[in-house]
């Protein structure tokens, strides 16, 4: 039995084909891995360093002062509390208040290069943890816990990121700040957030991170102090206190654990009293 003949250009055209596959099999393969999934918004980018090209808030404060309250915590039990500047700056005196109607003299001490003021007292309660040193994650919860309102309350939020304030008026400066969504806060509580000034700004561990120092009801942003100030103020004060572990708080037991805080006066209010 005899098979036909092929033709000659068909062989060559199989020998091309089986050359080209050869040469395509042996081509080296650079594709990229797939893609991680999503970045939970709690694990987001790490916070980058304070710049002058961060955006801006501006603030207008007058030379006026007026009689006021606001929030403390306490850094030292020998009776050391850090609130915000505006709180306390120009008053006559300053008291914390340890009990309804009864206020204990505090003598002030303001950072003239930030939205800070220490506090000094004849005693005081437990110190709060702080966190000073860690590293911030755009995302990540934190808990403010005071006195809004003149009231006991607290509220939470999530960073967002940085901001420059920009005082005007009294005590002009620049100075970097974080800026927070606010995503919850005391039931009940409606309007303004005033009388939280000088509030922590605790963490999921239950550290400080800042200390709370405005805010933009329109917008729903809360303004803290950056870590690195905060830090600052109390090199400056002398008060070189190192970073401690606290206790977890969530958005289910913040409520409890802002009022166990503020029944051992490790948060309380501060008010100021002018001539």
């Amino acid at each position: 039995m005899h098979f036909p003949r092929l033709p000659d250009w068909l062989i060559y055209a199989a020998v091309v084909v089986a050359l080209l596959l050869a040469a395509v099999g042996r081509q080296e393969r650079a594709d990229a891995p797939p893609a991680p999934p999503p970045t939970p918004e709690a694990e987001g980018a790490a916070l980058g360093p304070a710049s002058p090209f961060d955006p801006a808030v501006v603030v207008e404060v007058s030379d006026k002062t007026e009689a006021g309250a606001g929030t403390a915590f306490s850094i030292a039990s020998s009776g050391v509390w850090i609130t915000a500047r505006h709180v306390v700056e120009g008053c006559s005196q300053a008291a914390i208040v340890v009990a309804p109607g009864r206020g204990v003299a505090a003598t002030v001490r303001i950072d003239p290069s930030a939205e800070t003021a220490i506090l000094t007292t004849d005693g005081g309660a437990a110190p709060l943890p702080l966190g000073l040193g860690q590293r911030l994650r755009r995302g990540e919860r934190a808990f403010h816990i005071g006195f809004p309102q003149g009231k006991p309350g607290e509220a939470s939020s999530r960073l967002l990121g940085r901001e420059n304030l920009v005082v005007q008026g009294r005590g002009a400066r620049t100075e970097p700040v974080l800026v927070w969504a606010e995503t919850g806060r005391t039931d009940g509580l409606k309007g303004t957030l005033g009388g939280l000034s000088g509030a922590p700004a605790l963490d999921a561990q239950g550290r400080v991170v800042g200390v709370t120092i405005a805010e933009a009801p329109r917008r729903g942003r809360i303004y803290t102090t950056s870590p690195e100030t905060t830090a600052r103020t109390l090199a400056a004060s002398g008060r070189r206190l190192a970073d401690n572990p606290g206790a977890p708080i969530t958005a289910d037991n913040y409520g409890r654990v802002a009022d166990d805080l503020r029944r051992n006066l490790r948060v309380a209010q501060v008010v100021c009293l002018t001539a």
